[in-house]
């Protein structure tokens, strides 16, 4: 999986319209040709609120965003590849890196640390 981080409009100020249109465009076309090759299956921005849940019973609720969350996930997109290096090098690829984007890459796994199994839902049938 890759993380996008530094994606919030502040790191994008110092483009022009024009600059700005060219790195969605080449944003675009390198998302639609990982899925075009099935290496994609799914990426998407997350909205700049958040709310953080801790606690016991989860009993503290605070909304942000939180200004000291400068390297907060603002996207993702999910791979299906064959390790860490092909997902490194998918991400190096990426146009956003020229702008200050930061991706973090992630392998998932089916079991997290404490032992409990993990799997996708399963989709919903249209009817």
């Amino acid at each position: 999986m890759l993380l996008f981080r530094n994606t919030g409009p502040e790191n994008h100020r110092h483009l022009s319209p024009e600059e700005r249109q060219q790195l969605i465009v080449r944003w675009n076309a390198w998302f639609e040709g990982l899925v075009d090759q099935g290496k994609a299956t799914e990426g998407q921005p997350l909205e700049i609120q958040t709310r953080i849940v801790s606690g016991t019973g989860g009993t503290r609720i605070v909304d942000g965003p939180f200004p000291e969350a400068k390297e907060a996930i603002g996207g993702y997109v999910k791979l299906l590849v064959n390790d860490l290096e092909e997902a490194t090098a998918i991400a190096q690829r990426h146009p956003g890196l020229a702008y200050g984007l930061v991706i973090e890459v992630r392998e998932l796994t089916p079991d997290c640390n404490l032992g409990v199994t993990t799997r996708a839902a399963p989709r919903a049938v249209a009817h």
